[in-house]
This record gives C-alpha cells, structure tokens and sequence, in this order.
C-alpha cells in the first residue's frame, strides 16, 4: 500500500486515510508545516482525523488582481456575482427532507436501545451528514475560486440570525449557509493575497439602480426583477445588487485614505467590519441625515 495514503497518530499507530495526505506530507517533510496535535472524532458513521498546524505559507497573488467582484448571496442561487454568473444552489437539506422525515418515522417506531434502532439512527446520523458535506463542498469550491481569481471580493455583512427569525424562510436560510460564504471568504482572502470587503447590513444594494443610482423606497421580496423608475434599467434583482457591491468598492477604494475609529477600525461610507457593527445596548445606528435607521438587511 502506498505510505502517502497513510498516517501515524500517536498511541494509535499507523492509519489507512480515505482521503489522499500527500499535500500535508510534502509539506512536513519541507519543514513548512509543524503538527501541533490530531484529533480524531466519528461522525455520520464515518472516522475524521483533524490536525492542528502551523503553516509556513508563502504570500498568495490572484490570477486577476486588479478586479473587483461583487457576491450577493441568497436562497435561489448559491450566489451571484457581478460578472453575470449564478452559481446554482444544491439545497441539500431540502432534497434530503423526504428521506430524513421517513427515517425519523421509522426511529420513533423502533424499540428504543434496540438492535433495529441503532441501525435507524445511523443512517438517520449519515443522512445529516451527508447533507453537511455537500453543503461544505459546494460552499469550498466557490471560496476558492473567487478569492484565488479576483484581487477584491465585496460581499454584503448579512444579519442571518434576524433573517432567520421568519418561520417561512428560515429553512432555507440556513440550508443556504450564508454566514459560512463570508468565513470561508475572511481566510482564504489572506491566504491567496486577495482583498474582501464588507459592505454595512444598511447599504441598499438591492433597492439602488446599478446604472443610476437611484434607490426605490419599497422593495418587496417577491419582485425577483429590479425595474428602476428613473432610467428604466431592467435586470435581475440578485445581479444588480452584486454590480453595486463591485462598484461600492470600487469608489471607496479612490475616495482618499481611510479613517480609524476608537477601536482602529475602517470608518468608511457603507462598509464595516466585523467588530465595527457592535453597538452598546439600546443604541441605534444612524443614517446620513442623522436619522435613526431600522434594523434590516439591507436588501
């Protein structure tokens, strides 16, 4: 058997992995990579052997630096970008539905303890797991191409605990996965010498006008199809959202340097970091007239 499939865990000995370790071998045998410890945990029937390590990277560049790519996220499409492409959304948890409720029917069937329970729940346990994985495969791929092709990546900082509070679409929300698009996104930009820009939960990128820049007061959910009053652009709501997170970037990027709050966060219109959004408890963020502005989205 080849020795690049195997690794040799401390008291466990010497291990046969499902998944090819040369990447992680060449690198020890380099220097460039120190393991500090491996755990090893069971989950939807399968064993998994996660290593903690420190890692010499040498500094990353993307294919296409000097562009800019605006990522909407959202329940339809995975994502869609400022380019015009749909990245297509495997919703995996509501194709699985069918296939999970009937094996909860069959579990609550069993006698508990049982030997026929125990098999019910494990594939009851792999089909959740399966579900997982598929949803962290698709969400990997896109990552990394984006933050190894574009040198600027502007995704919108979405409030999806508040968005998940609606019962009708809170399924869908976190089948989606759309706080994990932005963590993966935080890495991998620092890793491939990409840049990614937060654009603030208050900026109306679905409710502007991609060429104009005019912004509609009401904008229901349903209304798929962004029809500006003004010039009489009409184009898809998601794509023109993500043209006006590029464009967001793009003009914050030549409005001069940047200023730094308290806390040497970026004080810049309509982008925020991670930490900048906390406020104190019963303050509210104020718009540019000095208004208070509600809570929301942003689209």
């Amino acid at each position: 058997m080849d020795d690049k499939s195997h690794v040799v865990l401390p008291r466990i000995g010497r291990v046969r992995t499902h998944e090819m370790t040369t990447a992680l071998l060449e690198r020890v045998q380099s220097d460039r990579v120190r393991i500090l410890s491996a755990t090893v945990s069971r989950e939807g029937g399968r064993w998994f052997v996660s290593f903690t390590c420190e890692v010499e990277r040498d500094a990353g560049r993307p294919e296409r630096p000097r562009d800019v790519v605006g990522v909407d996220a959202g329940l339809k499409h995975l994502a869609v970008l400022s380019t015009g492409e749909k990245v297509p959304n495997p919703q995996p948890l509501r194709k699985a539905l069918r296939k999970i409720a009937r094996l909860n029917r069959e579990l609550v069937r069993r006698k508990r303890r049982s030997r026929h329970w125990e098999d019910t729940r494990r594939r009851l346990n792999r089909a959740h797991a399966r579900v997982a994985r598929i949803r962290l495969d698709a969400m990997h791929k896109l990552t990394h191409r984006l933050a190894t092709t574009f040198g600027t990546v502007v995704v919108e900082d979405l409030n999806v605990a508040g968005m998940g509070r609606n019962r009708r679409l809170s399924r869908a929300i976190y089948d989606a996965g759309l706080a994990e698009l932005r963590r993966q996104l935080q890495y991998k930009c620092e890793w491939y010498g990409s840049r990614l820009v937060q654009a603030s939960r208050m900026y109306p990128s679905s409710k502007t006008c991609s060429r104009c820049g005019a912004i509609k007061e009401i904008l229901p959910l349903w209304e798929r199809v962004y029809q500006c009053d003004v010039c009489g652009t009409v184009m898809d709501r998601d794509e023109n959202a993500a043209r006006n997170l590029a464009a967001l970037a793009a003009a914050v990027a030549g409005s001069g340097p940047e200023t730094k709050n308290a806390r040497r966060e970026d004080v810049r219109p309509d982008l925020t970091g991670r930490s900048s959004m906390k406020r104190e408890a019963g303050t509210r963020q104020l718009g540019k007239t000095g208004a208070p502005v509600p809570q929301g989205t942003g689209t």
